[in-house]
């Protein structure tokens, strides 16, 4: 079992950075892929951001460069830098374990004024 709790989220101006963290308890040691999604309104949730196996990590090609995902073993870390408007979103951390699954977190909204 893992639980995920989201902090960071708030209003910023475009151009400006914001640091996403997600606190991890339970066993972290059963999770495969570490990830950051978000869901804007009236979208499906995308993926953002993911580390897979510790090592691997991938982004959406509308983040890359801006967005830095790590990973400080009981904190999932997003760094969001040049935030545009378009990534105004609910965040989500989530987490799948080696035997599959899902775990998510609550939720933190981030909104970027233009």
């Amino acid at each position: 079992q893992v639980q995920l709790v989201e902090s960071g989220g708030g209003l910023v101006q475009a151009g400006e950075s914001l640091r996403l963290s997600c606190a991890v308890s339970g066993t972290p040691s059963s999770i495969l892929v570490w990830g950051w999604y978000r869901q804007a309104p009236g979208k499906q949730r995308e993926v953002v951001a993911e580390i897979i196996a510790g090592t691997t990590t991938n982004y959406a090609d509308s983040v890359r460069e801006r967005f830095f995902i790590s990973r400080d073993h009981a904190e999932i870390n997003l760094q969001m830098n040049s935030l545009r408007p378009e990534d105004t979103a609910m965040y989500y951390c989530h987490a799948e374990p080696y035997g599959g699954g899902n775990y998510w977190g609550q939720g933190t909204l981030v909104v970027v004024s233009s």
